[in-house]
């Protein structure tokens, strides 16, 4: 089997190399090939910063917490339950 070892990316690969890299799991040829990208690419750039602004805003807990309380999870829920059963008993 071949490797394919072409250097220029689209946007979506790279953009998807970004987010591997931003959790440690981009390898060393995935980052050579996304810099090549950036070098270019505009659009990307901006993705990238945008991904590091949000990345830091999550470690420094600056970002806003989108989790639900338990009670409101619970509330749902059963709101939900209520309806599917009313939807399956045909009401």
């Amino acid at each position: 089997m071949k490797k394919n070892y072409k250097l220029f990316i689209p946007c979506d690969e790279a953009q998807h190399v970004c987010d591997k890299s931003q959790y440690n799991e981009a390898t060393l040829l995935e980052k050579i090939k996304l810099s090549i990208h950036l070098i270019f690419c505009k659009v990307c750039q901006k993705y990238v910063s945008s991904n590091n602004k949000l990345t830091k805003a999550m470690q420094e807990g600056k970002a806003p917490s989108c989790a639900m309380e338990v009670n409101e999870k619970n509330s749902l829920e059963t709101m939900f339950e209520k309806e599917l059963a009313k939807q399956q008993s045909g009401n």
